[in-house]
């Protein structure tokens, strides 16, 4: 049997009764994160791009795409909420893959459960099958996609979509087998845009949640996929990696016992994940320290090699982001602003912030060196010396779910697209029992705001 028909058999006959606890608890706070990643998402210029792209198209209005109410089939209203997800860098991720579960998955629960009127707790299966799903293909490549100039949620995405589809339509393990194969031909996603800053990443998670509602739609209608997607000749690995190592056993061991899903982390700052624990470390000693940006030598970082070309290199455009995409994944800009505000937001990446000469001089002083230890995550080391000579290590480490850091920052994002009352009703729509008010969310969603 292949590996695409053993995990559509298991994604088929997933119940949320089957689900571990561990992974019960994380559905709300994942829902809950990712909608306050669309509505804060909506106010991106290029969001109201893709919502007025989407708008013309016409076809079934099957779904509400938030925050607006703009009617839409679900693959195009998904494809919506996932540029609207990820254009601020802020949504959850593998570490081992650095693929971005959430804005793949939730986009397609919501856009295929209201067009299906499934159940909430199929919903919740489904996301919970969406999200095994991209943690064990992801794992099967590492960080290999990464370093082949590949965006992997653009990769992974089209497949966890493809699962989270077909388990609300129902479909059986020969058919969601289908949508794997099919979902293989849409897989892509250059990382070109670090050389410009320019938007095409943000398109990866709404294009993986279009496709692989496409392929779920086109293998209900009995349209045949390759079987081998994972493990034939010409398989998506072998294609993209050339001969890299890839860790198959991945793809099916301990299906079913062995949960990954778990494993995606929040993030509580915009900005490449992989920057997130040097962030941490660096309030920490901020605020212990009491410190002024005039008391910092110099800072240096302990990453991972794979890493430097993301966030650490080319230096000058790193310690000078000329853009907001630039800026997302420089490692020295954030750092600086988690050292001297002792907190990195939204507003930290606008123009006001990247042309403010005080941050910038501090960036300069934030250097990177690459550490071929580091790697199984996104955790390091980060060393301050100060201007008086002495100097200060710490370990830069991720931290585990906090409930109450997510809900203050769903509200934060929140609050750009919404007035209070809808903030309120949203989230107890979504945490205020132990499944989402799906009907309530959607009401909600409906709501036309003004621009």
């Amino acid at each position: 049997m292949t590996a695409a028909r053993m995990l559509a058999d298991w994604v088929a006959g997933l119940d949320w009764s089957d689900v571990p606890p561990d992974q019960r608890a994380l559905t709300g706070m994942r829902v809950l994160d990712t909608v306050g990643l669309i509505l804060a998402g909506s106010r991106v210029p290029a969001a109201r791009m893709a919502h007025d792209m989407v708008a013309r198209q016409g076809g079934d209005p099957e779904t509400a795409i938030m925050p607006w109410g703009t009617r839409a089939p679900r693959s195009w209203a998904a494809f919506a909420h996932g540029i609207m997800a990820h254009c601020r860098d802020f949504d959850d991720t593998f570490q081992d893959s650095v693929v971005h579960p959430g804005s793949v998955v939730i986009p397609t629960t919501l856009a295929v459960g209201q067009a299906t009127g499934a159940a909430a707790p199929d919903m919740a299966a489904a996301v919970a099958a969406g999200y095994e799903v991209a943690a064990r293909l992801g794992a099967a490549a590492g960080r290999g996609f990464h370093l082949r100039g590949l965006h992997a949620t653009g990769i992974v995405g089209p497949f966890a979509a493809a699962a989270t589809a077909g388990r609300l339509m129902e479909l059986d393990g020969e058919r969601i087998a289908s949508a794997f194969g099919l979902a293989g031909s849409m897989s892509g996603g250059l990382m070109v845009f670090l050389e410009d800053g320019s938007w095409s990443k943000w398109v990866h998670p709404g294009w993986a949640a279009h496709g692989g509602i496409i392929a779920a739609g086109l293998a209900a209608e009995g349209f045949r996929g390759p079987a081998g997607v994972f493990d034939a000749r010409f398989n998506i690995y072998d294609a993209l990696l050339a001969g890299d190592p890839v860790d198959r056993s991945a793809l099916t061991g301990s299906l079913g016992h062995e949960w990954r899903g778990a494993e995606a982390h929040f993030k509580y700052y915009p900005g490449a994940h992989v920057i997130h624990p040097y962030l941490d470390a660096a309030i920490t000693i901020a605020e212990a320290e009491d410190l002024s940006a005039r008391e910092v030598a110099t800072v240096d970082c302990r990453i991972a090699p794979w890493a430097v070309q993301v966030v650490a290199e080319p230096r000058e455009r790193k310690i000078r982001p000329a853009t907001e995409m630039a800026a997302i994944s420089s490692l020295p800009f954030l750092v600086a602003a988690a050292l001297r505000d002792r907190r990195v937001t939204l507003a930290t990446l606008e123009r006001t912030a990247r042309e403010d000469p005080e941050l910038l001089d501090l960036a300069a002083r934030i250097t990177h060196s690459a550490d071929p230890a580091l790697g199984d995550g996104f955790d390091g080391v980060f060393s301050v010396t100060f201007r008086n000579g002495r100097s200060i290590e710490h370990r830069a480490v991720s931290p585990p779910p906090d409930r109450d850091k997510l809900a203050a920052k769903f509200r934060a994002n929140a609050a750009l697209a919404a007035g209070n009352d809808d903030i309120d009703a949203l989230e107890r729509a979504i945490m205020g029992s132990a499944l989402p008010d799906f009907g309530a969310l959607y009401k909600l969603a409906g709501k036309r705001r003004p621009s």
